[in-house]
């Protein structure tokens, strides 16, 4: 919400914003644009008539009094996403959607564009270097490109973020229950995904990944009237910790690795593809791609250790995530830590999902904020059904981060990666800290 903000005041928007907490980065970079609210919590009495438009997030309550004087005025009330779709209506409209790679493949995607010259708006879930914001918004550029979110639009709309967007292009990456609190069942769940394929304008193209079998048969089972393109992983070797593609000019080295991000890669290509980018131009751009923000990021090194940090929440992408640095460093102690954050990964209903995913790490560790089990309602997580769920020896679990900390000092090793994992900031631990600490 305050990536769109800034992105509203920059065309020229004036902009107003009320929130009850607000975390940084979203409050120095709203200070530093004169955007951030003198006082936090809600004020009714600013919501007048003259307000063209409100732009309502999704963790708004729907009792929230702003939004109830909005209503009663009736105020024009936009989701994020329909707004988003208001501006796009006369682009190109690319969309990345599935359960995983999602904002890394909208930032391959973003970064070749660039490199080619080519003018673009866009949504991205995640701080990207070279760009300033995360949504840019412009009357001239003839292709947005979205972050395809699956999640609902807003309190007052129940419809998923993706099926407002209504593809010319789009990319399904893979499909993996998530999002327990709003799709109760794998099988609700896997119908936002038909519905979205459903959604994508006529003669549009839908490049998919052919490696997940569930995404595959939705896709072959679709519609006729789109164009259907399947990708999988891309030849490759490694040598000495460094990932190069194998293609028909040559080797093509590349800062990222892991296969996930091999398939993330090949799906961006497609779609740069039917932008008109030529393979050889992509690999010139994509070599040069280091990652988004907190997508399997290197924090610090100290000879051969190192120390990353990643997004992982969801069973799968925790899955993809530790297969891929125990790929790339085979040899080295494997350290894995995993916060329990999101409604689903907190829902002792859902933990079971998790079952098997650190059977590749050496030791590994889960963290959970009992503060987040009050701020979502969830009634408290014990120890012992955490350690049923994940099924892994040893498992080490706390609920305290110092505690957390004083255990991953106690991991260290000649050759060792630490990956810490979350979609939260495991309540307020400065990884750069604990990399001196732990290195």
């Amino acid at each position: 919400m305050h990536n769109l903000a800034i992105a509203l005041q920059l065309n020229g928007y004036k902009v107003t914003g009320s929130d009850d907490e607000i975390f940084e980065p979203s409050k120095s970079r709203l200070r530093e644009r004169g955007l951030l609210p003198e006082n936090q919590g809600w004020y009714p009495d600013k919501i007048t008539k003259d307000i063209d438009a409100i732009i309502l997030g999704m963790h708004a309550r729907i009792d929230n009094p702003e939004l109830l004087k909005a209503q009663e005025l009736g105020i024009k009330i936009y989701s994020y996403p329909e707004f988003l779709y208001y501006h796009s209506q006369d682009k190109v409209r690319v969309v990345i959607g599935g359960s995983h790679g999602k904002t890394t493949i909208t930032g391959m995607v973003m970064h070749v564009l660039k490199n080619a010259g080519l003018p673009f708006d866009y949504l991205v879930g995640s701080k990207l270097k070279d760009f300033d914001v995360m949504v840019k918004l412009s009357e001239d550029a003839p292709i947005m490109i979205f972050e395809g979110d699956e999640y609902l639009s807003s309190p007052i709309d129940r419809r998923p973020k993706f099926h407002w967007y209504k593809p010319n292009i789009a990319l399904l990456s893979g499909i993996a229950w998530d999002h327990i609190n709003v799709f109760p069942t794998e099988a609700v769940y896997d119908e936002q995904f038909s519905i979205f394929i459903d959604l994508m304008q006529k003669g549009g193209a839908l490049i998919y990944c052919q490696d997940d079998e569930k995404l595959k048969e939705i896709v072959e089972n679709s519609r006729e009237d789109i164009k259907k393109i399947p990708y999988s992983v891309p030849d490759f070797k490694i040598e000495n910790g460094i990932t190069s593609l194998i293609t028909a000019s040559g080797p093509v080295q590349l800062e990222i690795f892991g296969k996930h991000n091999l398939l993330n890669l090949n799906g961006a290509r497609l779609i740069c593809n039917q932008l008109g980018i030529k393979d050889e131009q992509f690999y010139k751009a994509i070599s040069s791609f280091d990652g988004a923000a907190n997508r399997l990021e290197l924090v610090a090194k100290n000879g051969i250790s190192r120390l990353f940090k990643d997004f992982a929440h969801a069973p799968s992408k925790v899955r993809a995530t530790i297969e891929a640095v125990r790929e790339q460093f085979p040899d080295h102690k494997l350290v894995a830590c995993l916060e329990l954050h999101t409604f689903s990964s907190l829902n002792k209903n859902f933990l079971g999902q998790y079952s098997g995913s650190f059977d590749k790490v050496d030791e590994g560790c889960v963290f959970y904020n009992p503060h987040a089990l009050s701020l979502k309602r969830l009634p408290d997580l014990q120890p012992g059904e955490i350690a049923e769920a994940f099924d892994f020896k040893n498992l080490a679990i706390f609920a305290d981060s110092k505690e957390l900390v004083r255990w991953l000092t106690k991991q260290t090793s000649e050759k060792v990666i630490y990956l810490m994992m979350s979609s939260g900031n495991f309540d307020g631990i400065d990884l750069n800290t604990l990399a001196k600490e732990t290195l």
